[in-house]
């Protein structure tokens, strides 16, 4: 997928239908000529719904539609008919798509299952009509309910790519050519740093028809977790998945320090990354013979499953394959529910500037019909 199209952030306008208003009608026919209250109630108002589609990878089909308005709700009539409701939005977004409020930056909702429906702004009630109103000492309730107005919100909405292994290293350390080895995935490939720009998904073929599925983000430096290179732009990708697979190469001049450095950024963004299960891949290990792959297993960190691999020439693929498949089906390194911490509003509107461009939210003026102030019937709030 071209960079250009892979949109993992986008900030929506969302408002839901207003509900319709109650009718105050009295019945009348050429027999009767003072009919009790038959008024019927209003519609609900259209509901703004988030529903996760497997069919979704971006949300780039929402870049250029982010004023999202649901249908509004008909008045009540006569013969105690209800208003129509209002027609549902339904927004479709990929699985792993994390939903913020955009005033406040708390959590709102999670989509991560294809189906999973969630009403993220609830439409307006429908009002009653005068027949609920009708009593004893007043038979012909002349005033009716207005329908409850329609709620305005502005969310932001994050995608979380879904994956079993996370790789995890430096720009250049052999993480895309890794990916492009084992899948079918084509990430873009070159000998300066940051080649990949967007995180990469490919699907990792194992015995017996099995396979799983491989994530790889753009190469993190140090200070990555304050904002420097990408830096945590991408770093939320590797959240949910199962085990973290960290690359370094062969010709490093300290692995430990840089094992060190990545594992300490992961933990400035989120220690709930360092408690997922690591494996330590040595990369581009087709330079290295036995006696130097000896000598470095001594110098190696330790309490970490270790392997030494090489991309172009195959060696260790194999027992990669083999040890990654005995870590993500431990019952202990399933994917759990990850705690969404609120977003620092300011600092990621200042960052995502260069893509999310703020654009001004016209007020249309509302009709007469919908200013309320003109009920002189019974509202909501004195319910």
């Amino acid at each position: 997928m071209a960079s250009s199209n892979f949109v993992d952030y986008v900030k929506i306008y969302c408002r839901s239908g207003k509900g319709g208003a109650g009718s105050k009608h009295l019945y009348r026919d050429k027999l009767t000529q003072k009919g009790g209250p038959d008024g019927g109630d209003g519609g609900r108002g259209g509901h703004i719904i988030l529903r996760g589609s497997k069919n979704y990878w971006t949300l780039i089909h929402l870049k250029y539609a982010r004023h999202i308005h649901a249908g509004e709700g008909e008045g009540g009539s006569q013969s105690r008919s209800f208003g129509k409701e209002g027609d549902d939005k339904v927004i479709e977004v990929p699985c792993g798509t994390v939903v913020y409020d955009a005033e406040t930056g708390d959590f709102i909702c999670d989509i991560t299952n294809d189906g999973e429906e969630v009403i993220l702004v609830k439409g307006g009630r429908g009002g009653q009509g005068n027949w609920h109103f009708r009593t004893a000492t007043n038979q012909t309730p002349r005033f009716a309910q207005p329908g409850e107005p329609a709620v305005e919100r502005n969310v932001i909405l994050q995608l979380k790519v879904l994956a079993d292994v996370g790789l995890v290293g430096f720009p250049n350390a052999g993480k895309s050519t890794l990916l492009s080895v084992v899948s079918a995935a084509k990430p873009e490939i070159a000998d300066y740093p940051f080649t990949t720009l967007v995180p990469n998904l490919g699907i990792v073929a194992y015995r017996d028809g099995k396979s799983f599925v491989m994530a790889d983000i753009p190469g993190i430096i140090e200070g990555a977790a304050e904002g420097r290179g990408l830096g945590l732009r991408f770093l939320r990708h590797i959240e949910r998945n199962s085990i973290l697979l960290f690359m370094i190469p062969a010709d490093s001049v300290d692995i430990i320090k840089e094992y060190n450095i990545l594992l300490s950024e992961l933990q400035q963004y989120n220690p709930e990354l360092v408690e997922k299960q690591r494996i330590l891949a040595i990369t581009k290990c087709d330079m290295l013979d036995e006696e130097l792959i000896r000598q470095m297993k001594l110098e190696l960190p330790e309490g970490i499953e270790t392997i030494f691999i090489s991309s172009v020439s195959g060696m260790g693929i194999p027992e990669l394959k083999d040890l990654i498949w005995s870590e993500i089906n431990n019952d202990s390194n399933k994917i759990v529910e990850i705690n969404h911490r609120p977003m620092h509003i300011a600092p990621l509107e200042n960052f995502y500037d260069d893509y999310d461009e703020e654009e001004e939210i016209i007020e249309e003026e509302e009709d007469e019909d919908d200013d309320v102030s003109k009920y002189k019937g019974i509202g909501w709030d004195e319910l």
